[in-house]
């Protein structure tokens, strides 16, 4: 075979394995998709109620205040918004294994056996994150209501904006301990190398945790600083005793 015809094949091989994982990719996104519909639909059904659980909080600290609709598609909106949120925590497990479906086939058979145990994590750390944020959002609001002796009336989008903003932050960060246990798993950090790197770790969760905050209060900053720092010593354990690294 000459050189260029060999050329050829190696593009032609090339550019075939590409297109297989825009395929894989499109049927994982798909998947994805139908999930968050399905998951979309469920929770369109209680919208009522699910707003009314948003709102708790709100009315917690100002009992005499009222969430008001500005304007005439501001209860819709609302409405689509919080079914929309509900749907993803409701379609996280499957939206978070078809992602790690998408890498997995990269991966060898030892890291391939971590499936189950990761995409059950992202789901568990997610959800925790999105609660433990409910559970301190009265007193976040409690803290930036306190400046000045008034009673805030939000218009509804513009509170439930900032609710969900708030859950999903703490969600999301909530993640962090999974990819370092994927990076200790792929052999790219250590237990060791977490432990001697601590200052940067609190540096950077510092900084994070400020980036991340929709209210940029010093109160929100640290009570997700102090959980995300405990959940890296945590991380650090794991990655210690499980994986032996």
């Amino acid at each position: 075979m000459s050189e260029a015809a060999s050329s050829d094949k190696v593009a032609a091989d090339r550019t075939a394995t590409i297109l297989e994982h825009l395929v894989e990719l499109r049927g994982r996104l798909f998947k994805a998709s139908l999930g968050l519909v399905i998951g979309f639909s469920i929770a369109l059904v209680f919208y009522q109620q699910l707003f009314d659980l948003i709102a708790q909080p709100y009315l917690q600290v100002f009992p005499d205040g009222n969430l008001q609709a500005i304007r005439a598609a501001e209860p819709f909106s609302v409405a689509m918004r919080v079914s929309g949120f509900t749907g993803f925590v409701l379609a996280s497990p499957i939206i978070f294994f078809q992602l790690w479906a998408f890498v997995a086939p990269g991966l060898t058979k030892r890291e391939r056996r971590w499936t189950i145990p990761i995409v059950a994590a992202l789901v568990v750390l997610f959800t925790t994150g999105v609660v433990f944020a409910y559970s301190i959002l009265p007193r976040a609001l409690e803290v930036l209501g306190g400046f000045l002796d008034v009673t805030y009336e939000p218009a509804i989008g513009e509170y439930v904006s900032f609710a969900l903003r708030f859950l999903l932050v703490f969600g999301l960060t909530f993640e962090f301990p999974v990819f370092l246990f994927a990076g200790a798993a792929a052999g790219f950090v250590s237990s060791a190398k977490l432990r001697s790197g601590r200052r940067w770790a609190v540096l950077i969760i510092v900084i994070v945790s400020a980036a991340a905050t929709p209210t940029g209060d010093a109160f929100t900053l640290f009570v997700l600083a102090g959980p995300l720092y405990a959940l890296y010593e945590i991380t650090i354990l794991l990655i210690r005793f499980v994986l032996r690294k």
